[in-house]
């Protein structure tokens, strides 16, 4: 397996690691519960560098990517990030990315589990473009700082004014005396950083957050609870809500779709998908009890079959069983009951709006 540059870190302060994507990552060091819970109210620090990160450069580096992407590239601002998808001809989606925009570069951040699949489907259509292209994944290390304190812990140690950044954008600084890109985003529905620095620096760096977050009781925190922050905030994640059988639109992802934009690859599909009329819709669903619908678990309304859960847990902050599904149209508003069934037993569930969460400003 591929390891971070905290690998040894992790395993020496009690992290359980599993094989993510082919990368040994922390799952939790404690527990998932006090993890989230740390998240939520103060702040907590992830390793996220098993997160693909490709540079582009060259004349037709805006170019290439409003081709690649489906958002609009052309209209993308110096210092602006903006989340986007990566589709096939047909409209199913290859990846969900984020593309960055720097005076010099592009940079998209790419899941990990399809890093090589974007990277062989960049090389295989950016023939014709003048197009630099470097996977700085593996020499470069990228965490996360997410809660309501991130500020605090990093905005002094940093040479830029990270107070007046606006949410989903980014700029190149240091931090604790390193040259790091820094970006205001995240994937627990938080306020927070995003920062690369070179993977020489990476444990330094780590190491310099956690004793500055002292005072703030910073807590590192495991893929587990990254996974029940984002479903809180209902952020899909590519192999559950969305995968190439699914189109944006139908994930409920058309914000990041830009139809007036450059000829991007599944363009046309989606032009005639959007005419549609049947498209499944991505629920937010509320379960009594304490039993959790995994993903594939069966949604049914009136003893039949309607849909089929794509992600499901115990959210630590509502206290209470959450799940995001796919159902008909007619059965996506809010107040609809319908039932789940859990391992055989029917589990009764209502329709309510996304996000589950939402953080105040």
């Amino acid at each position: 397996m591929l390891q971070t540059a905290l690998h040894d870190w992790h395993a020496a302060n009690g992290g359980r690691m599993v094989d993510f994507a082919g990368w040994s990552m922390p799952i939790q060091y404690s527990t998932i519960t006090v993890e989230h819970a740390a998240v939520r109210e103060r702040v907590g620090l992830f390793d996220i560098a098993h997160m693909g990160r490709i540079i582009f450069t060259g004349p037709d580096a805006e170019k290439f990517l409003d081709r690649l992407l489906t958002n609009d590239v052309t209209r993308l601002r110096v210092g602006q990030v903006r989340y986007s998808l990566v589709c096939n001809e047909q409209g199913g989606i290859l990846d969900d990315v984020l593309v960055y925009r720097f005076e010099d570069r592009y940079m998209l951040v790419v899941n990990a589990s399809n890093r090589d699949k974007i990277v062989s489907w960049i090389e295989e259509h950016r023939g014709g473009f003048d197009v630099q292209v470097d996977d700085q994944t593996t020499t470069t290390f990228m965490f996360a700082l997410q809660g309501p304190r991130s500020l605090d812990v990093l905005g002094p140690n940093a040479s830029a004014d990270l107070g007046s950044m606006k949410y989903y954008t980014v700029l190149d600084a240091e931090v604790f005396g390193k040259k790091a890109t820094i970006s205001r985003t995240g994937y627990t529905g938080e306020d927070g950083f995003e920062v690369i620095v070179s993977l020489a620096e990476g444990s330094e760096v780590w190491q310099s957050v956690l004793q500055s977050g002292a005072e703030a009781d910073i807590t590192p925190c495991g893929l587990g609870c990254r996974d029940t922050l984002r479903l809180e905030a209902a952020m899909p994640l590519y192999g559950h809500e969305m995968d190439e059988r699914t189109d944006p639109l139908t994930a409920g992802l058309a914000f990041g779709v830009k139809m007036d934009a450059g000829e991007f690859f599944g363009k046309s599909a989606l032009k005639v998908i959007s005419a549609r009329t049947d498209l499944p819709v991505r629920v937010g669903l509320k379960l009594e009890g304490k039993r959790i619908a995994r993903e594939g678990a069966i949604v049914r309304a009136e003893n039949a079959e309607v849909g089929h859960i794509t992600s499901g847990t115990f959210s630590p902050t509502l206290n209470e069983v959450i799940a995001m599904a796919y159902v008909p149209g007619n059965l996506s508003q809010p107040g609809t009951a319908v039932e789940v069934d859990i391992r055989g037993k029917c589990v009764a569930a209502e329709v309510v709006a996304l996000p589950f969460y939402r953080r105040q400003k």
